[in-house]
């Protein structure tokens, strides 16, 4: 049986939490079993998730499972942005300068505001009326 090396790491973003797998390979490419292409609509997530990858020269070097759940969209690509970062600091911690500089091992503190008791948002007030 053949032993293959897969270097695990969890990356999050907003409410979305992303589990990332690498493994030596071909540059194959797939979130929650399907191909990144089909799973985010929009190429300018696909760019985003690949950016790491890019940076470090390693695109096409290794393959990509990724489990996302929870969040939108944009909130889940920056989640696998993030695990695959930390992932390829697994494979070489040599890396780790390079990720650093471009922001890719940063973890987003930005969160939704919760809505407050007795208002109608976060932020938004009833209107004052003086008379």
């Amino acid at each position: 049986m053949e032993q293959t090396v897969e270097y695990c790491a969890t990356g999050r973003r907003k409410t979305s939490v992303a589990r990332v797998r690498l493994s030596p390979g071909t540059g194959e490419m797939s979130v929650n079993g399907s191909p990144v292409e089909e799973y985010f609509p929009r190429e300018t997530l696909v760019m985003l998730i690949k950016q790491p990858l890019e940076s470090v020269d390693a695109l096409g070097k290794y393959n990509l499972r990724a489990r996302v759940s929870g969040g939108g969209m944009s909130g889940q690509a920056g989640a696998i942005r993030l695990g695959i970062a930390r992932a390829l600091l697994k494979v070489d911690e040599e890396m780790r300068s390079a990720l650093r500089r471009a922001g890719y091992l940063t973890r987003d503190p930005r969160m939704k505001e919760r809505k407050k008791y007795g208002q109608r948002g976060a932020r938004a007030r009833f209107q004052f009326s003086k008379r």
